[in-house]
């Protein structure tokens, strides 16, 4: 466990140090980025040594495997953020589990989130999810077209009216490039999409951006990210899947 412990936190500060150099870079202010450590199907165990380790926020894709190590590891004083789809049928996990949704990627599940959160007597926090790339493998509202963003606006509204939701920015999740600098022009249209819906919609919140994973996260900074989602890079590969 404790050399388990000592990899981690190695890692995490590697990782730490890369993203304070693209800051550096492009002259952003150090530590203007969050690191988002994905610790989606990994073991327990994994993520107590991540907590021990020092990390402070960690992402997960499944609602009911993220619960299930919310309430496994108690107060444990790190945020929990859902970066994963989320199917219809799981909003009710979502309410007093998380502290940012970054997946909200339709008007129907922004309004069940929405009568959860007020079941639940609370708000959520989350990210508009933007499909950047016209993939058909990636969910989100579809954004790859400049010239048809006003299409999403009247969507776009009905989601910010609504009174438990507390929009706070954009994801998206660009295609998968063995060189990261093919990544950047998708990271430029979001921030794009963002300045304009910031434009258009002024009473919302619109400080977040989340993009870059452990392929092409320093582009992301140097493109603006202030969330970046990094997991094999630091807690390790996933474990294989048994078979049953």
């Amino acid at each position: 466990m404790i050399a388990l412990v000592d990899t981690i936190r190695e890692r995490y500060h590697q990782v730490l140090d890369q993203i304070a150099r693209a800051e550096q870079r492009v002259g952003r202010a150090v530590g203007s980025t969050r690191l988002v450590v994905v610790t989606k199907a990994q073991p327990i165990e994994v993520v107590r040594a991540a907590v021990e380790a020092g990390i402070k926020i960690f992402g997960e894709n499944y609602p009911e495997e993220a619960v299930s190590k919310i309430q496994a590891l108690g107060p444990a004083g790190v945020e929990w953020h859902m970066i994963g789809h989320i199917q219809s049928r799981k909003a009710d996990l979502i309410a007093g589990h998380f502290s940012l949704v970054h997946s909200l990627d339709s008007l129907k599940l922004a309004r069940r989130l929405d009568r959860f959160a007020t079941q639940a007597g609370c708000r959520i926090p989350v990210l508009l999810e933007f499909n950047v790339g016209d993939e058909t493998s990636k969910f989100g509202w579809p954004a790859a077209d400049e010239r048809a963003w006003t299409n999403l606006f009247p969507e776009i509204e009905m989601v910010l009216e609504l009174e438990q939701l507390e929009v706070r920015g954009l994801m998206a999740m660009p295609p998968l490039f063995e060189n990261p600098e093919r990544a950047r022009p998708y990271f430029q249209l979001l921030r794009r999409l963002r300045d304009a819906l910031a434009q258009r919609f002024p009473q919302g919140k619109w400080e977040e951006l989340s993009m870059g994973t452990s392929a092409d996260f320093e582009v992301a900074v140097e493109e603006g990210a202030t969330l970046v989602r990094v997991g094999a890079a630091i807690v390790g590969p996933r474990p294989p899947k048994r078979l049953a």
